[in-house]
């Protein structure tokens, strides 16, 4: 009976032990792959293979994966898959597991390669559906990370929709008597230009420490395009605690789109300077300094990296060069002979000094950003330009939803300013609809001579509107509707007409209008309606101590063609002081001024005195002016109503 006893226990306990001695000597870790590959694929969203798997167990336990595979997501073929990891050891500390922290003190990729793919319509095979870097101040969790160790990394990517195709080398090194280092190397083309980095990531001993921050050494070439990011980061796993010094410079700031994400328009040569960091889920680049051809620029800009990018930039100018924005309105930036510009720059400003066109028709292009909104905050404290008046600049633009909005952008004159507050929505067809109210207020008359070359006191007012659609700013004006009313507050003028957009006849005018060189202003108005881009005068009245000059007539805002009339009255009869009329023609950029001798002649005979007054009077009570008082003009406008009610000839529009 006790033998029968000691067999059955021996049954009961030694069977299951032998046969867990068994299994244990049997046993594979391979047995595992299935499970491992179910899981690394449903996590994926990719099948996932591997050959082998090794574990030996220890204080350190050190993990061997062999002939690891990623294929790609549906809809693209099988082969090259997304990546081939033919070996790859990862060493997993015992303790800090057994309380539930993951430690690997070393990572070994032995010949990774990966095989990146973007196709026409937008569709990559490296799109997970991951959450983006933490950033500053999120938790310590996740595992800790020591030494990574590539060898003979490959990566190969062809993204048509950044018109990309390049390699990447990959490895790391570790000199004798020197820190370890990752290093890359890349060549290629990205945004249809060559493309050659070089990356030095310093020491990889411990990505964590944060003791020993993280050196980055990166220079990149991308055609023209110069980048230089160098600094170190505390924590490159979370992009926590950067100190990094970036450089740029670029002969034209729009071939940063490509490497940015952003459009922006096309520029004189740019190059900047700033540090960048991250934090909150944004790339800040803060103590920029730079300049864009003749313009300095100062500011920050920022960047967020979720799903929808967001991009705000504060930025600020001492003195910038209104030439170097021309891109912005579809013209051609810069002024010849600015450093660093390229051939193809120098021919196309070379183009537009030569086009008998003064406003830009080079289509703008501004798509319609669905993925992207974008802040601006801008200010110069001066600017410069041939024949500008304008002093300062200060812009506040959103594009938020694809709507483009200005509210306001202004102009200093002098003491005052001209402001607007516009709205631009691009349309699916590359056109702009667009929307501006103008106003100018106090803007001096003082400053505006100035920049002709003459002299002047007083101040203008005057609200205006707009409302068209196009794809250029020519074509926008060609097909405009709006008006437009300015009104003086008094003043002195030397050269009231001396041009003010380089222009070279303002003289030439006056001379032909017969107005003195300086004398007293009493009134200035100008009212002018705009249907489909055709400028119409409804009233232009000049009042002078001794002369009236009234105005009418067109300007095709589309095709720039002038067909203005303009007539000089004495306000004092005498022998030999008859009306005088001018027409002025042409174009834009190349007005001709010649007298109307028939018109002359017809009015030989007009009466002397301020009977002159009575027709272009008779249009100011139609004028809602809105600019502020000017005592003269408001009694020139009673005059008018008075000269309706006394029989004096209807004006003609």
């Amino acid at each position: 009976m006790a033998n029968r006893r000691a067999w059955g226990w021996g049954l009961g306990v030694g069977l299951p032990l032998a046969a867990l001695v068994l299994f244990l000597a049997l046993f594979r870790w391979d047995w595992l792959i299935p499970v491992i590959e179910a899981q690394a694929a449903a996590k994926l969203g990719r099948p996932v293979t591997l050959q082998h798997l090794h574990v030996k167990l220890g204080r350190t336990i050190t993990v061997t994966a062999e002939g690891l595979r990623v294929g790609n997501p549906p809809g693209f073929a099988d082969d090259p898959p997304l990546a081939r990891l033919p070996r790859a050891e990862v060493d997993v500390a015992l303790a800090p597991l057994l309380r539930g922290n993951v430690v690997i003190p070393s990572v070994t990729l032995d010949r990774p390669q990966v095989e990146l793919v973007g196709r026409p319509d937008g569709t990559t095979n490296y799109a997970f559906d991951a959450p983006g870097p933490p950033g500053e101040g999120a938790d310590g969790g996740g595992p800790q990370v020591g030494a990574l160790r590539i060898r003979d990394g490959k990566v190969h990517a062809a993204i048509a929709g950044l018109k990309a195709d390049f390699n990447v080398d990959l490895k790391t090194e570790e000199p004798p008597g020197e820190e370890p280092a990752l290093l890359a190397d890349a060549d290629g083309t990205y945004a249809a230009q060559p493309i050659s980095a070089a990356f030095r990531g310093g020491a990889v001993l411990n990505l964590r420490d944060a003791e020993r921050p993280w050196p980055v050494d990166l220079q990149l070439s991308n055609g023209p395009t110069r980048v230089r990011l160098k600094g170190t980061v505390k924590d490159p796993v979370k992009l926590a605690g950067a100190d990094l010094r970036l450089e740029v410079e670029t002969p034209d700031m729009a071939r940063l789109s490509a490497l940015t994400g952003v459009p922006i328009p096309a520029t004189p040569p740019f190059r900047a300077t700033g540090r960048l960091d991250y934090a909150a889920g944004r790339f800040r680049f803060t103590d920029v300094e730079g300049r864009v051809g003749n313009s300095d620029i100062a500011g920050a800009y920022t960047v967020s990296t979720g799903a929808r990018t967001d991009f705000t930039a504060d930025l600020h100018s001492k003195r910038v060069d209104l030439a170097d924005l021309g891109g912005v309105i579809g013209g051609t930036p810069g002024r010849a002979g600015t450093p660093g510009q390229t051939a193809e720059q120098r021919r196309e400003i070379a183009r537009a000094a030569a086009s008998p066109r003064l406003i830009p028709t080079t289509p703008i292009n501004i798509p319609r950003l669905q993925a992207a909104d974008i802040h601006v905050r801008y200010k110069a404290n001066s600017i410069r330009g041939k024949g500008i008046p304008f002093d300062g600049l200060e812009m506040a633009l959103d594009i938020v939803d694809g709507v483009i909005r200005l509210h306001p952008g202004s102009f200093k004159v002098g003491r005052g300013e001209i402001s607007a507050d516009a709205t631009l929505t691009p349309q699916e067809n590359g056109m702009l609809r667009a929307k501006a109210e103008i106003e100018l207020r106090r803007v001096d008359i003082s400053r505006l001579m100035q920049a002709a070359g003459a002299g002047g006191a007083g101040s203008l007012g005057g609200v205006g509107s707009i409302e068209t659609t196009g794809r250029s700013l020519s074509e926008m004006l060609g097909n405009g509707n709006g008006s437009l009313t300015v009104v003086s507050v008094g003043g002195n003028i030397s050269a009231l007409l001396a041009d003010l957009s380089g222009l070279q006849f303002g003289r030439a005018l006056l001379s032909a209008l017969g107005i003195p060189e300086r004398t007293q202003i009493e009134c200035l108005i100008g009212d002018f309606g705009l249907r489909q881009g055709a400028l119409s005068v409804r009233t232009l009245l000049l009042d002078t101590e001794s002369h009236v000059v009234s105005g009418s007539g067109l300007a095709g805002l589309g095709k720039e063609v002038l067909n203005l009339r303009l007539r000089t009255d004495s306000k004092h009869f005498s022998i030999g002081s008859l009306p005088t009329s001018i027409g002025i023609t042409g174009s834009f950029k190349s007005p001709e001024i010649a007298p109307d001798l028939g018109e002359i002649g017809a009015r030989a005979g007009a009466a002397a005195g301020l009977g002159v007054l009575f027709a272009p009077l008779a249009l100011l009570p139609t004028i809602q002016l809105g600019v502020g008082e000017n005592s003269q003009c408001e009694r020139l406008a009673r005059v008018g109503q008075g000269s309706q009610g006394g029989g004096a000839a209807p004006a003609q529009r």
